[in-house]
Order: C-alpha cells, then structure tokens, then sequence
C-alpha cells in the first residue's frame, strides 16, 4: 500500500513537471506558428541565407540549464540583497518581450519584476526626466527588468519629435551621470541592445499583419517606425557612441534568430553578476491539523465554473 501510494505521488510530481515544460512549450509552439505565418507571406528569396534553425532539443536543453541558473541567481540576489538593474532596448519586434518572458518565466514576480512605462502623462512631462524611473528602482534583493527604458529620449521620442534637441542634448549629458550614479549607489546595470536587420523586421511586421492574436502589437508608432528606418539607425548610432561608458556599457544581441537571441542574453546576464548557491533553510511539511469538531459546509452548484473540458 504505501509503494502504491508512493508510486502516485511519484507521478503526480511527474505530472506537475511537465505541465512546469508545457508553459513554455506552449510560448513555442506560438513560435512556430508564427513562423509559419512568416513563411507563407515572405516575399524576400534570401531569407534562406539565415543560419539554420537552432534544433528544439538542444534549445530546450539549455534553456532549462539557464533558467535553473537564474533560479540560483535569484536566491543569491534575496541572500545578498543585490540591486539588479537589465534595460532591454531594441527595435520593435527585435524579441525584446519574448527574452524577458524566458528570464522571468521560472522567477518569483516579488524579487524579479518588469517596468513596462507607458508614454508620460501631462505631468510627467513637466517632471525632470528620469524622476518616472526612479520608482521602478529595486530595493536591496530585487531585479528590475525595463522594456524599454530612459532611453526612449534617445530613440522614439527623438525620431518621431517628441523632444526638442535641447532636450535631447540635455539627456545625452545628463545620462552618463545618473547611470554613474546608480552603479556607485550599489546598483548593478546592465544595458542590452537587441539588433535586427531590415529584412527581418519588415518580415515579423507583416507576420503580425496576417496573425489576428498578435495584430494589437503593431501600433501606429510602430508602423510609423518602419517608414523611418534609417533615422532610427542613425540615433541608434549617436545613443550608443554618446552612451557606452564603462560604467555602464552596451551589449548588442544579434536577434535574428529569436531562440539564439534569447540563450545569449541570459547566457551573458548570468556571466555578469557573480553568484553562488545560497544557503537554504532545511523545510519540512508540518504536520496537518485535524479538528473532529469541524466540518465543511456545502457550496451551491451555481457557484462552480461549469467544466467544460
């Protein structure tokens, strides 16, 4: 009896670790099916020139070898209490959001977070630049990821003229001095471009075109991007020439190939802040209390969500 009930505790652990698999297999197979999509309304011959496509099961491999790391990593941040600063910037569509899903994906949402901002209200405008950001700052044993970040002085609102050139003259010889500053603060900062050719953004454009569950990413600034290509080449060149200090340098991602893109971030950002296994607690389940004078009370059907699978 008690190998039995050994034996299905065994396969229920068995159980809950492929469905832990099936989250991001799922986000893969959304991959694939946007691939194909890509495929289909490809008009570029030379697409073939690509490397070819990374095999699933050394990506699969590896991808749960980093995100145990990043488990580890996440511990000795608590333990330390480590400040962890990540900006992602890149091009729309350059897979800035899938790398961070990847990151965050096996995290606890308490010590590593995202700060996605939205465009600033009236009166952030009026604010000194940086002051929305400095909220989202981590506190002693957190990670803080930006989807973009004060950077957006550098690019967008630069090329689509949202900021005057004063200002943005303003923010190139302010930048380096709050990001020196944050790192002398104890913050470690890390400052990741993920860059994607031409060919290529114009193809994952039109994927999201013909895809109706990924339409709501293509905004009219992101159209608007498009058109624009080369002027947002040329600030992207002036941001990084006035912005790599040694302080904070950096580190472009070649993202053409997403699931590559994606291994080499986490691959790097583990490479950058030094950790080790941080010591645990030993846990042990406490034992159930039964209470003989208790006893459940009946719930109305009405109140279940009918199963319909």
């Amino acid at each position: 009896m008690e190998d039995d009930r050994r034996t299905g505790i065994d396969r229920r652990a068995y159980a809950d670790l492929l469905d832990s698999f099936d989250e991001e297999l799922e986000m893969e197979i959304d991959d694939g099916r946007m691939q194909r999509l890509l495929d289909e309304f490809s008009e570029h011959p030379d697409r073939g020139s690509r490397p070819p496509e990374m095999d699933r099961r050394r990506y699969f491999k590896e991808l749960f070898r980093l995100q145990g790391e990043l488990v580890k990593l996440q511990d000795w941040v608590v333990h330390r209490k480590l400040k962890i600063v990540v900006l992602f910037e890149g091009r729309d569509a350059a897979g800035k959001g899938s790398a961070i899903k990847r990151i965050t994906q096996r995290l606890n949402p308490r010590v590593c977070r995202v700060a996605a901002l939205p465009a600033p209200n009236d009166r952030e405008r009026t604010q000194w630049y940086f002051q929305r950001y400095v909220g989202h700052l981590p506190a002693g044993g957190e990670m803080v990821l930006f989807d973009r970040s004060w950077y957006n002085r550098a690019g967008v609102e630069s090329v689509m003229g949202f900021c005057s050139e004063a200002e943005r003259e303003e923010f190139f010889r302010t930048v380096p001095e709050f990001e020196k500053m944050l790192v002398r603060s104890g913050i470690t900062l890390l400052k990741y471009w993920f860059s994607i050719s031409d060919d290529e953004q114009h193809l994952r454009f039109k994927m999201r075109l013909h895809d109706p569950l990924k339409q709501w990413k293509l905004s009219p600034m992101d159209l608007e991007s498009r058109r624009r290509w080369e002027q947002y080449t040329k600030a992207k060149e002036v941001m990084l020439e006035r912005t790599h200090i040694p302080e904070a340098r950096w580190w472009i991602v070649h993202a053409d190939d997403k699931k590559r893109a994606r291994l080499n971030c986490i691959a790097h950002l583990l490479s950058q802040i030094p950790y080790d296994v941080a010591p645990h607690a030993e846990v042990a389940l406490p034992a159930r209390v039964h209470n003989p004078e208790y006893h459940r009370g009946p719930i109305p059907p009405e109140m279940y969500v009918p199963e319909a699978y």
